[in-house]
């Protein structure tokens, strides 16, 4: 779509009646989720199994062709779940699956595609068993780039980047950037340049940021009309 025909107050709505889904029917399948949150089209997000936890200020973003899916199963009762902390963006596409437990760090971005997998899901001789698993922990403010797979037992360092595409079967350091399969260091950070977190944005600026957002839709907004909104979804064209 080149332009949002719809009416402020339509996009108003539009983002109530997502608000009220989330609590309605995500918020009593996750064990805990921060009471300030942003889902979009929560509808084609999906939970299994006990034990997810999703923390303040989330960024949850799914499409009808990429669900996201938290997934906790396992045969054994050490499980622990999902946990996910402040400030986290999660974006189309992304599975994350415990057998286990899975710990993301505050300020950390899973791109579109991401795939965080904590087990094998079946032994390598034993094809009807669960296989090995072992404990996947992201640090703060680690950036997983689009279709990137974190494998068991990985270890992701506060700061790093994970490349597109990258298959991490080891463990990543602090402050560096990581690509290929399997996953090697291809550059290290610069710890001279100050690093803008989402954890600090959001700490400091959420107010500004949602009147903010309010702000700009209004002005983008103000001239549309239901009649305006209604023909170009029956008929649409380029428009301005």
């Amino acid at each position: 779509m080149r332009n949002d025909f719809r009416p402020y107050f339509l996009k108003k709505l539009h983002l109530r009646l997502q608000h009220l889904y989330v609590n309605h029917f995500l918020r009593p399948q996750f064990e805990s989720l921060g009471p300030q949150f942003n889902f979009m089209q929560p509808w084609h997000v999906e939970l299994f199994g006990p034990g997810i936890h999703l923390g303040n200020h989330a960024t949850v973003i799914a499409t009808s062709d990429n669900k996201v899916r938290f997934s906790v199963w396992s045969e054994s009762e050490d499980t622990k779940g999902i946990f996910v902390g402040d400030a986290c963006l999660i974006c189309p596409g992304v599975r994350i699956s415990a057998a286990r437990k899975i710990t993301i760090g505050d300020g950390t971005m899973l791109a579109s595609g991401v795939y965080l997998s904590d087990a094998d899901w079946h032994d390598l001789y034993n094809r009807v068993s669960m296989g090995v698993a072992a404990p996947i922990t992201l640090g703060k403010n680690v950036w997983v780039c689009d279709n990137a797979m974190i494998c068991k037992g990985v270890t992701i360092g506060d700061n790093s980047v994970i490349g597109a595409r990258a298959v991490v079967i080891d463990d990543v350091p602090e402050n560096v950037i990581v690509a290929g399969n399997p996953a090697r260091i291809v550059k290290q950070l610069d710890l001279e340049k100050e690093l803008v977190t989402r954890t600090e944005w959001f700490r400091r600026e959420y107010r500004q940021i949602y009147y903010g957002f309010d702000a700009l839709d209004r002005h983008v907004l103000k001239d549309n009309t239901i009649l305006g909104y209604l023909r170009h979804r029956l008929f649409p064209g380029k428009g301005v």
